[in-house]
């Protein structure tokens, strides 16, 4: 079976989400904004995974878009963690890094099956 590399990256960015919502809410007392980044850092493995039965390629772009979207809005809500000083330097740098991979993954799976439709 192929390996499918942003399956399994936004899989594992969806644990680390799951995790940092467990210590924010428990260590931090946070639960509006860990709310929100559980919502949109799972949203992203969950779209990969409905892109991988998708009904035509538009459907598939069209998933992908959306999945791209949550890991855009993952990263304002790190970037917010960390501004107001719930997560570290480090754990900010951490994250973040994994939430601008999987981004960068799925744009180039976008544009190349973009190029690939009919013109």
């Amino acid at each position: 079976m192929k390996d499918n590399v942003v399956k399994d990256k936004s899989s594992r960015f969806a644990i680390r989400v799951v995790n940092l919502y467990k210590y924010l809410t428990s260590e931090k007392s946070e639960f509006i904004i860990a709310r929100q980044l559980l919502r949109s850092g799972t949203a992203v493995g969950a779209l990969v995974r409905e892109s991988v039965h998708a009904e035509s390629k538009n459907d598939f772009i069209h998933k992908l878009a959306i999945a791209q979207k949550e890991a855009n809005e993952s990263i304002y809500w790190i970037e917010l963690l960390q501004a107001t000083e719930y997560l570290s330097d480090e754990q900010f740098t951490s994250i973040i890094a994994d939430a601008k991979e999987v981004i960068s993954l799925i744009t180039a799976i976008i544009k190349t099956t973009k190029k690939s439709l009919p013109a």
